[in-house]
C-alpha cells in the first residue's frame, strides 16, 4: 500500500521537460485519456468507456505510458459511449436554446471511469486542476469553469469521487442505479440521483417467476452494497411467494482474471438443477460471466437480468449466443426527439479531437480512420452509425443514456433558476452575466439541483429520485442471429402503479426461448408431484424441495403439484390411483344376494320346523311326555321360537321405518317370551319335586296359572322397556357412509344404544337365571331329564350371545346385521334342538316309552 501511494504521488508531479519552469500549466498532463470541449461553464463526465489492461502493470511502469499507448491496451465498452453521445447531444441542444441559458455556453470534459480508487482519484484531480498536471488546490483555468460532475455509473464510483468533490463543494449528479445509501445528506451532501427507484424490480422479477412457475432460481450479483440490498429484497419477495433460492453467487471485481474463480463458478452452475439464473449488478463487475471461456454450462439456462448489465456482444465473442433468449427488465423511457438524427451525423471528421470517438469508430467498423495507421482497412468516408448493426447502436436511446440526457438538462435548469435569482438580486446594480460567472457557482448549484423539477423534450416529468415514484419496466427479450447480429424485443411490462393483479403483463407467444429450451420449461428443485400424490415437506430443506407422498385414504389429487389432497364427497370414494372420485354403490343385506338368501331360507326352514314340532306336540298332547313337561309352556315356547326365527326376516331387505321399529323390539319381546317360558319350565320342575314333600307350601304354586303368570310378568317388563325405547329414541333408517369406503350401507340406526343394550341385557338376565336354576336341578330324578336338557340349551344360548357381543362390535355395515341374524337363528335353533328334538325322538321313534306303563316301571319317574 505504501508503494502504491508513493508511485501515485510521483505520477502527480509536474513534468517540466521542454516547458517553462515554474508554471505547472505548461507541463505535460498525465496518462489518462480525455475529451475536452470548452465552454463558459464545463460539465465533467465520467463514463466506464474502456477497461485498461494497464491495471495489470505495476505503478512504476504506468509512468512511461502515453495516453495514445493506453488506448491500445484496453477493452472497449462500446454501449457506454452512447452515454457520452447523449451528453454531447444535450449540451449542443442547450447551447442552441436561447431561452434556457442565454449568452452562456456549456462545455464538457469526458473522462474514463476506472474501477479502482487511485485511478478514479487521479481522473478527478485532472478535471479539477484543468489541462495541466493533477495538482491539488491548483487550477490551470482562468475562471472556475468546472461546476458539476455527471457520472456514478456504480455506487462505488460515486463514493470514490464524492469525498474529493465534496472538498471543493462540487455537486455530483449520478445516472447509475438508485442507491438509498447515497441519499444520506450527512455522508453525501452534494450527491444527487436522477435514476428512478428500482424498489419494484424484485417484485417484477418474482411476478415473472410465478407466471412461468420458476420456483428454483439461482442468484448472481456483484459484491457491492447496492447488489446486497437487491438480493435481500428479492429473497424476501421470493419467500412470500414460495420461490426458493438454489444458490447465491457474488462476483468480486478483483478476481475476474482468476481462472480458478471461473472454474468454481462454472462448477457451481453446472451442479445446480436451477434452469433460471437472475443476474444483477454493474457490467464491469460481471465480466466474469461475459468472458467465460467455457460457455457450455450457460446454454441450458434462462437468464433474467436488468438493463444495467450489458449483455450485448463484442466482436470475437461468438459464445454470447448462449445468452440468446434472456429476459431483461429495462426502465421505461420515451424517445428523445432529434437524438436519432444526431446519431446519424456523428463522424470522427466532425469531432477530430474526440479520442474516444475515433477508437470507437475504428472498433465498430473494423477499420482505421487514417491511411497508413493500423493494420486494417481504411474507414469509408460515407460510413455512419445508422449503418451499424444493433450490437453497437440502439437508436431508441438506452436507459442510462436517457438518464444522462436528463442529468444535463437538470444542471441547465438549475443554472437557469440560479441565474434568475442572481439577476433579481443584481438588477438594482445593473449586473451582467460576466459578473454572475465571477461568483462561485458550484456550492450554490447543489441547492437548486435538489429542488429542480421540469419536463424534458419527450414530455416526461423529471426530478430527483428521492422525490420520484418507483420505476416501471419494459420486459425485453434478447435474441441473437447467426449473422452476428442481435435485437431486443419488448414482450411485456411491469407497471408498479397499476392495481394489484394488473401490474404484470407478458406476451408469452412473443418470447424467443433459449435454443435448448424451445418452449417455457419449469425450474424446480424437485419434479412436480403427479396426480394421486401431494407435496410432503422435507425437514431442513427449502419449501421448494419436497417429496411426493400418496394421498391419504378417502382423498384424491387430480392435478399436478398439489400441496394437499382433497376429500371426496361423502357419497363418493377415490379410485385406486386416487385421481378421481367414483360414486359409492348403495348396499344392504338384500334377499337377492347369497348371504341374505341363505339366512332367509334358514329362518323360514327353522320356523317351519318349529311349527312342525308344535303340530307333533299338539297331536300327542295327551301322551305322558307332553303332559309331563307342562304342555302349555311347551306350546308357548314353540310358538315364540317360531316367531323368533321369523323376526330375523325384519333384518333382511332395505331398511324402512316400519322395519327399523319392529326388528329389535320384536326380537326382544319374542326372545323374552321364549326365555321366560324356559325359566318357568325350570322353576316348575323344581317346585314339582318340592311339592311332593309332606307339609310343603310349594303345592299352592304348582298350578297351570303360575308359570303362565311368570311368563306374562317377564314379558311385560320387556314390553315396557321397548315402549320407552320407541317413545324416547326410536330406531330409524340411516345410511352408513364411513364403514365401507366404496359403499353406502343402508341400515337401521338404533337410536339409543342404551335402550338397545338394555333389551339385550334383560334377555341375558333371564337366560342366566334359567341356566342357574336348570343347573341346580339337573340331578333331580326325571324320566326325560327335562332339567338337563334346559341346562344344555341355555349353555348353547349363552355361548352364542356371549360370542355375539365382540363380533357385533368389530364388524361394520351389513355384516353387523348378518351377525345379529346369525345369532338369532343359532340361539333359537339351539333352544329348539336341545329341548324338543329328544322329545320328538321319543314321540315319533320310540312311542313305547311314551306310555303310563313305562313310566310306572321306571324307578326315576
Amino acid at each position: 500500500m505504501f508503494f502504491q501511494l508513493f508511485f501515485f504521488l510521483l505520477l502527480q508531479l509536474p513534468l517540466s521537460v521542454g516547458r517553462e519552469e515554474g508554471n505547472p500549466c505548461h507541463a505535460e498532463r498525465t496518462f489518462s485519456p480525455t475529451y475536452y470541449r470548452d465552454g463558459d461553464l464545463v460539465i465533467g463526465g465520467f463514463f466506464p468507456l474502456l477497461l485498461h489492461e494497464l491495471d495489470k502493470f505495476p505503478y512504476w511502469k504506468k509512468f512511461w505510458f502515453h495516453p495514445k499507448d493506453i488506448i491500445k491496451h484496453h477493452q472497449w465498452q462500446p454501449k457506454h459511449y452512447y452515454q457520452v453521445l447523449a451528453l454531447m447531444f444535450a449540451v449542443e441542444e442547450i447551447n442552441r436554446n436561447t431561452k434556457l441559458l442565454p449568452n452562456i455556453t456549456l462545455g464538457f470534459h469526458i473522462f474514463n471511469a476506472y474501477h479502482n480508487d487511485d485511478r478514479t482519484l487521479e481522473s478527478s484531480l485532472v478535471w479539477l486542476s484543468g489541462q495541466g498536471p493533477t495538482i491539488p488546490n491548483y487550477s490551470c483555468e482562468r475562471q472556475g469553469k468546472s461546476i458539476v460532475v455527471i457520472g456514478g455509473a456504480t455506487s462505488e464510483l460515486t463514493v470514490s469521487m464524492g469525498t474529493l468533490l465534496e472538498l471543493y463543494r462540487i455537486p455530483q449528479v449520478t445516472y447509475g442505479l438508485f442507491d438509498p445509501l447515497l441519499s444520506d445528506p450527512l455522508q453525501f451532501p452534494s450527491v444527487s440521483q436522477l435514476a428512478p427507484r428500482d424498489t419494484s424490480l424484485p417484485l417484477a422479477m418474482v411476478q415473472l417467476m410465478m407466471h412461468f412457475k420458476w420456483t428454483w432460481v439461482g442468484l448472481v450479483a456483484s459484491d457491492d452494497s447496492k447488489s446486497e440490498k437487491f438480493l435481500r429484497d428479492l429473497q424476501e419477495e421470493m419467500v412470500r411467494n414460495d420461490v426458493c433460492v438454489a444458490f447465491i453467487y457474488k462476483v468480486f471485481t478483483g478476481l475476474t482474471e482468476d481462472k480458478r474463480y471461473h472454474s468454481y463458478f462454472l462448477k457451481k452452475l453446472s451442479d445446480s438443477t436451477a434452469r433460471v439464473i437472475v443476474i444483477y449488478g454493474n457490467t464491469d463487475t460481471l465480466l466474469t460471466l461475459r468472458f467465460s471461456e467455457d460457455p457450455h454450462t450457460l446454454i441450458y439456462r434462462m437468464w433474467v437480468t436488468s438493463s444495467h448489465w450489458d449483455i450485448a456482444k463484442k466482436p470475437g465473442y461468438v459464445y454470447f449466443d448462449n445468452f440468446h433468449g434472456a429476459l431483461i427488465f429495462s426502465e421505461q423511457t420515451n424517445n428523445i426527439p432529434g437524438f436519432k438524427h444526431f446519431l446519424k451525423t456523428i463522424h470522427p471528421a466532425k469531432y477530430p479531437e474526440d479520442i474516444f470517438l475515433q477508437n470507437f469508430w475504428n472498433s465498430a467498423f473494423g477499420c482505421t480512420s487514417k491511411i497508413g495507421k493500423g493494420d486494417g482497412a481504411v474507414c469509408s468516408p460515407n460510413a455512419s452509425l445508422d449503418t451499424l448493426r444493433l450490437s453497437y447502436l440502439d437508436m431508441t436511446m438506452s436507459v442510462q443514456s436517457y438518464t444522462v440526457y436528463n442529468a444535463v438538462y437538470a444542471v441547465a435548469w438549475a443554472l437557469h433558476e440560479m441565474f434568475l435569482v442572481r439577476s433579481e438580486m443584481e438588477s438594482n446594480s445593473n449586473g451582467s452575466n460576466s459578473g454572475i460567472l465571477e461568483g462561485k457557482i458550484s456550492p450554490q448549484l447543489h441547492s437548486f439541483l435538489k429542488n429542480i423539477q421540469f419536463n424534458n423534450s419527450a414530455g416526461n416529468h423529471v426530478g430527483l429520485a428521492e422525490k420520484n415514484s418507483v420505476a416501471n419496466y419494459d420486459i425485453l427479450n434478447y435474441v441473437t442471429f447467426g449473422n452476428d447480429t442481435e435485437v431486443l424485443v419488448k414482450v411485456g411490462e411491469f407497471i408498479s402503479e397499476a392495481p394489484l393483479g394488473q401490474q404484470f403483463i407478458i406476451q408469452q407467444k412473443a418470447i424467443v426461448w433459449p435454443r435448448t429450451w424451445g418452449e417455457p420449461l419449469p425450474s424446480r428443485c424437485h419434479k412436480v408431484c403427479s396426480p394421486g400424490f401431494h407435496i410432503k415437506a422435507l425437514e431442513g430443506k427449502p419449501v421448494c424441495c419436497f417429496d411426493c407422498a400418496p394421498c391419504p385414504q378417502g382423498q384424491i389429487s387430480n392435478q399436478t403439484g398439489k400441496d394437499q389432497c382433497m376429500k371426496c364427497p361423502e357419497d363418493q370414494y377415490p379410485n385406486r390411483e386416487r385421481i378421481h372420485c367414483l360414486p359409492k354403490r348403495v348396499t344392504f343385506l338384500a334377499y337377492e344376494e347369497n348371504l341374505g338368501m341363505a339366512l332367509a331360507s334358514i329362518a323360514a326352514s327353522f320356523s317351519l320346523l318349529t311349527a312342525l314340532v308344535l303340530w307333533v306336540f299338539v297331536k300327542h298332547r295327551d301322551t305322558p311326555i307332553v303332559k309331563a313337561n307342562n304342555r302349555d309352556l311347551s306350546y308357548i315356547l314353540l310358538f315364540s321360537l317360531s316367531l323368533c326365527f321369523l323376526c330375523s326376516l325384519f333384518f333382511i331387505g332395505p331398511p324402512t321405518a316400519i322395519n327399523c321399529l319392529l326388528r329389535q323390539t320384536t326380537f326382544g319381546v319374542m326372545f323374552t317370551v321364549a326365555i321366560s317360558s324356559i325359566l318357568a319350565k325350570t322353576i316348575t320342575v323344581v317346585l314339582a319335586f318340592r311339592a311332593t314333600r309332606p307339609g310343603s307350601r310349594s303345592r299352592r304354586w304348582v298350578s297351570s296359572r303360575t308359570p303362565i303368570s311368570l311368563v306374562v310378568f317377564c314379558t311385560f317388563i320387556q314390553v315396557m322397556l321397548c315402549a320407552i325405547w320407541l317413545l324416547l329414541s326410536p330406531p330409524f333408517p340411516d345410511a352408513d357412509i364411513h364403514s365401507d369406503p366404496e359403499h353406502i350401507i343402508l341400515e337401521c340406526n338404533e337410536g339409543s344404544l342404551i335402550a338397545f343394550y338394555s333389551v339385550l341385557g334383560y334377555i341375558a338376565f333371564l337366560a342366566v337365571g334359567s341356566f342357574t336354576v336348570a343347573f341346580l336341578a339337573r340331578n333331580l330324578p326325571d324320566t326325560f331329564n327335562e332339567a338337563k336338557f334346559i341346562t344344555f340349551s341355555m349353555l348353547v344360548f349363552c355361548s352364542v350371545w356371549i360370542s355375539f357381543l365382540p363380533t357385533y362390535q368389530s364388524t361394520k355395515g351389513k355384516m353387523m346385521v348378518a351377525v345379529e341374524v346369525f345369532s338369532i337363528l343359532s340361539s333359537s335353533a339351539g333352544l329348539l334342538g336341545c329341548i324338543f328334538i329328544p322329545k320328538c325322538y321319543v314321540i315319533l321313534l320310540e312311542p313305547q316309552k311314551n306310555t303310563k306303563k313305562f313310566l310306572k316301571n321306571n324307578p326315576n319317574s
